[in-house]
């Protein structure tokens, strides 16, 4: 039995909502954020070699208790990912915030020790 276009459609935007729902549910987990040209990843070890005998230079990213961004992949938790690749690797330590009412500053830090602070106010319902 085939699908027709508008069905798999309706079937890709239902997994990417469910998707977004688990992203949701489960970023206060995990301390990075980790994105390749790929994937998308949330972790709580980050490692990142770089292997300079290349031009441009090889990237080994290891994660440990990670997440995947993957709405096609039936278990997205995983134990631990090896990413290699000669692309581009954003990592963003994510400090979370105490949900408490209030003005807050929040951080995201990279692995060079760049911060990027912004302020959030909470309010309670």
């Amino acid at each position: 039995m085939s699908m027709s276009e508008e069905e798999l459609d309706d079937y890709e935007a239902s997994l990417e909502l469910s998707l977004v729902q688990e992203y949701k549910a489960v970023v206060s987990m995990f301390k990075w954020v980790v994105e390749t040209e790929r994937r998308f990843y949330l972790a709580n070890e980050v490692d990142v070699k770089v292997t300079e005998g290349s031009a441009p230079p090889l990237l080994e990213v290891t994660l440990a208790d990670a997440w995947v961004w993957d709405m096609y992949r039936p278990a997205r938790f995983v134990a631990s990912v090896r990413v290699v690749t000669f692309k581009d690797v954003n990592t963003l330590l994510v400090v979370t915030p105490s949900l408490i009412p209030g003005s807050q500053l929040i951080a995201i830090t990279n692995p060079d020790g760049e911060t990027v602070s912004l302020d959030a106010t909470f309010v309670a319902n």
